[in-house]
């Protein structure tokens, strides 16, 4: 639906380190680095941008993760660099019998989920 999205981020080097241990599990790593902008994505397909600067409130972010395990790895590898619990890996049924994700805030309170919408 979208092709990109930017998010500003107080200290560029704290989020980077974030976002890079965070999305690794999800198969999405740095893409482009400059300019006061770091870009993440799939190889060659940067999509998700955070460039240094005042937040304009905090967003939710939910990437797809292949299985179960890739959500479990993604909350695993996201707190010792700089993310809070804000849902453990689960089923979510409120949202559908499948729904199987997990939740932490960003160093800027962003809230960053990863979410897998298969069986087992």
């Amino acid at each position: 639906m979208f092709d990109h999205i930017q998010v500003k981020v107080k200290d560029l080097k704290s989020s980077k380190r974030f976002y890079t241990a965070a999305l690794a599990p999800l198969g999405l790593s740095v893409q482009y680095e400059g300019g006061g902008a770091v870009g993440f994505g799939p190889k060659g397909a940067p999509a998700l941008w955070l460039g240094e600067g005042e937040s304009r409130g905090s967003v939710h972010i939910a990437f797809a993760a292949k299985d179960r395990a890739a959500v479990k790895a993604f909350y695993a590898a996201a707190r010792p660099a700089g993310g809070k619990d804000n849902g453990a890996p689960g089923l979510r049924p409120d949202y559908h019998a499948n729904y199987y994700a997990a939740f932490v805030k960003d160093p800027d309170g962003n809230n960053v989920e990863a979410v897998c919408h298969k069986e087992q």
